[in-house]
C-alpha cells in the first residue's frame, strides 16, 4: 500500500480521478468509519434511481456531523439535492468520488457550490512510489495502482481499456456510436504529447470532424486525457498556436495503441514528456506548488522552437525542456535558449534520462528527471 500525497480537506469534497487510480482505496484509509454508499452496487444504484430520497433513510441512523462516502455519485447526480439537505440540516460531511465530472457539471454540481471542494486523484508519482519506482518498467506500463500491483499489467490495461469502453462510455451513453470512438481513442493515443489536429484526427479515425470536438470533450470530462494549452502573452491570432493532447497515464497509452512488451525508441520521448506532464499535473492537484501550466513556442513559424512546460507562479516562469536520452546534444538546448528573453523566466531546467546534475554558460540546469520528481518541492 502506498502513501499518496493528496491531503483530505477538513470539509466536504469531491474526489475525482480515472477508475483504477485508487479513491476508495485512499478515503477509506483517511476515512474509515464514514458510512459508505457505493453506487457500484447495481441492486443499491438502482433503488436509488426509482426512489432518490432513499438516501435520506440510508443516512437517518448516521450521526449528525459524521462522514459519509458516496462512491461513483456521477451515475446518479440528482441524489447531490440530498447531499445538500443533509449538509445544511445534520451537518454531515460528504466524500464524493466519481470518475467523470460530465454528468455532475451538467445536472447538479452548482447545488454544492462553496459547500465542497474539488480534489483530483491522478496515477502514483516516483515520490510516492519510492524505492518501488523503476522508470523503464513505468514507461511501460504506468502507474495506475491497479495496474502495478497486478500479476500481469499488461493484460490488466488491455481489459482496463475495455472496461473504460464499456462503462464509461457505453453504459452513460455518452457516444452513439462506439465504434467509431474507438477508432477514435486509438488515433488520439498516437497523437499524445503532440499539438492537436482536428482534421488528421478526423480523417485517421473516420470520423466527422464535427465530432471529433465532442470526442476530446469526453476524454477530458472522464479525466483520460487533458489539454495543454500555449502561452500567448502577446501573439497575435493567427500565430496561436493549437492545445497539445496528454493521456492521464503512458501505460493506458500503450495499450490503446496495442503497444506490448519494452519500450521502442521511437515511442520513449512522447512517453518520457507525457509523464512529466502527468506528474506536473498530479503536483500541481496535490500541493499547489505553480499557478498554471503551458508550453511555449517562439513566434517565428519558419525557425520554431518550443519548450515543453513553462510553469507560472505570480509574475515568474519557471521553463522545463524534456529529453529521452542520457546523452544532451547542443541542439537539445535551443529551447531554454530562446526562451530567455520572455520576461519573468527565473530558471530554466533540462530533464533528462542520464545521471550527472550540471548547469550550463546559459544558466540552464540540467537534472535526471527521476531526482527531479522525487524531491519536487527542493526543486520548485
Amino acid at each position: 500500500m502506498y502513501s499518496r500525497l493528496l491531503s483530505r480537506p477538513r470539509g466536504s469534497f469531491f474526489l475525482f480521478g480515472p477508475r483504477g487510480t485508487g479513491k476508495s482505496t485512499w478515503i477509506h484509509q483517511q476515512i474509515p468509519a464514514a458510512r459508505t454508499i457505493n453506487l457500484l452496487r447495481e441492486e443499491l444504484y438502482q433503488e436509488l434511481l426509482a426512489h432518490p430520497v432513499g438516501l435520506r433513510e440510508e443516512l437517518s441512523v448516521v450521526r449528525p456531523g459524521s462522514w459519509v462516502v458516496i462512491d461513483e455519485v456521477q451515475r446518479l447526480p440528482q441524489l447531490l439535492n440530498e447531499v445538500h439537505l443533509q449538509m445544511e440540516e445534520r451537518k454531515l460531511r460528504f466524500a464524493l468520488t466519481g470518475s467523470s465530472a460530465r454528468k455532475l457539471r451538467a445536472r447538479g454540481v452548482n447545488l454544492l457550490a462553496g459547500r465542497a471542494v474539488r480534489r483530483n486523484l491522478h496515477s502514483l508519482t516516483p515520490k510516492e512510489l519510492g524505492a518501488d519506482f523503476n522508470l523503464t518498467r513505468y514507461l511501460q506500463c504506468g502507474g495506475i495502482p491497479l495496474v502495478i500491483t497486478a500479476d500481469d499489467p499488461q493484460d490488466t490495461l488491455k481489459a482496463y481499456c475495455e472496461t473504460y469502453l464499456k462503462e464509461e462510455i457505453q453504459a452513460e451513453a455518452l457516444v452513439r456510436n462506439l465504434p467509431g470512438f474507438a477508432r477514435f481513442l486509438k488515433v488520439a493515443a498516437l497523437f499524445h504529447a503532440q499539438e492537436l489536429d482536428a482534421t488528421h484526427l478526423s480523417r485517421d479515425a473516420q470520423v466527422a470532424r464535427t465530432t471529433i470536438q465532442g470526442y476530446l470533450e469526453i476524454l477530458q470530462d472522464t479525466l483520460i486525457a487533458s489539454e495543454l494549452p500555449a502561452f500567448e502573452a502577446k501573439l497575435r491570432v493567427k500565430e496561436r498556436r493549437r492545445s497539445k493532447l496528454y493521456f492521464f497515464d503512458s501505460g493506458v497509452v500503450r495499450a490503446l495503441k496495442s503497444y506490448r512488451g519494452p519500450v521502442t525508441l521511437e515511442e520513449k520521448g512522447a512517453l518520457l514528456e507525457g509523464l512529466v506532464h502527468q506528474w506536473l499535473r498530479a503536483h500541481h492537484d496535490y500541493q499547489e506548488l505553480f499557478d498554471s501550466i503551458h508550453y511555449w513556442a517562439s513566434g517565428h513559424s519558419d525557425s520554431r522552437v518550443e519548450v515543453d512546460f513553462l510553469l507560472a507562479r505570480g509574475k515568474e516562469f519557471i521553463a522545463i525542456e524534456v529529453k529521452a536520452t542520457d546523452r544532451l546534444r547542443p541542439e537539445h538546448f535551443r529551447g531554454l535558449a530562446a526562451i530567455h528573453d520572455l520576461k519573468g523566466v527565473r530558471r530554466k531546467i533540462l530533464l533528462y534520462t542520464g545521471s550527472r546534475r550540471y548547469k550550463t554558460d546559459q544558466g540552464i540546469e540540467v537534472i535526471p528527471v527521476t531526482d527531479f520528481f522525487t524531491d519536487l518541492e527542493a526543486w520548485l
